[in-house]
């Protein structure tokens, strides 16, 4: 089984989420948040901050860790054939400089302030709903129920 940690921003502003545009070398575009894989002894709570402003060309201050989720991904839903395990570390961040634009040399095509209520129409990340749910219920615990895979939502 393969295993991926990363950190995800989660920055959310008058009713509206910044969600970044995934391009990937193979396979169709999709939405998700800002973050990425925190690096060999890399602190989560820097990886979120750094990948935020490799990807959205803005500089960013954690207010809050949201939580925690784990999934695994069957093998015939993984894009490598192989079992995969995701942890993702979803922190509430809030943009204190610089400007939108895209990811320079990466797969963030580009950043958009999205509407809550356009998100359900989106090709998706799961990591979007994961991302809102632990914002939006702020359970004390920072763990929130499993989110479907089906439909928009995309691994």
């Amino acid at each position: 089984m393969s295993f991926r940690l990363a950190a995800y921003a989660v920055c959310i502003e008058d009713g509206r989420v910044l969600l970044a545009r995934h391009v990937p070398p193979v396979g169709q575009s999709n939405w998700t948040l800002p973050g990425g894989r925190v690096e060999h002894a890399e602190d989560p709570f820097d990886a979120v901050i750094r990948e935020f402003a490799e990807e959205t060309g803005c500089e960013a201050v954690v207010e809050r860790l949201l939580g925690v989720d784990s999934r695994v991904i069957p093998a015939v839903e993984a894009r490598t054939g192989a079992e995969h395990q995701n942890v993702g570390i979803f922190y509430r961040v809030r943009i204190t400089g610089g400007r939108l634009r895209p990811e320079p040399n990466g797969e963030t095509a580009e950043s958009v302030w999205t509407p809550f209520l356009d998100i359900a129409r989106l090709r998706r990340s799961s990591l979007v709903d994961v991302g809102l749910a632990l914002a939006q219920s702020a359970p004390a615990t920072g763990h929130v129920a499993s989110v479907p895979v089906g439909g928009l939502i995309q691994h």
